[in-house]
């Protein structure tokens, strides 16, 4: 009987420690910061933004003309 509760209780412990872990990484990673920030400006260096292919002249289906 004393061994059932002396493992009940290790592994509880081990229970414990684990939902203390979960707990302390959702908090953390749920802390927001200032690093991510979105803008429309181009950084130095690149060669700007993608602008959107034009339309097709035909129709889905009908056969690539040459």
């Amino acid at each position: 009987m004393n061994n059932n509760r002396k493992s009940h209780r290790t592994a509880m412990a081990i229970f414990a420690v684990i939902l203390a872990a979960v707990v302390i990484v959702a908090f953390i990673t749920t802390i927001e910061n200032d690093t991510k920030l979105a803008g429309n400006v181009a950084q130095p260096g690149t060669t700007g933004l993608a602008h959107p292919h034009p339309p097709l002249d035909r129709a889905p289906g009908e056969p690539i003309r040459k």
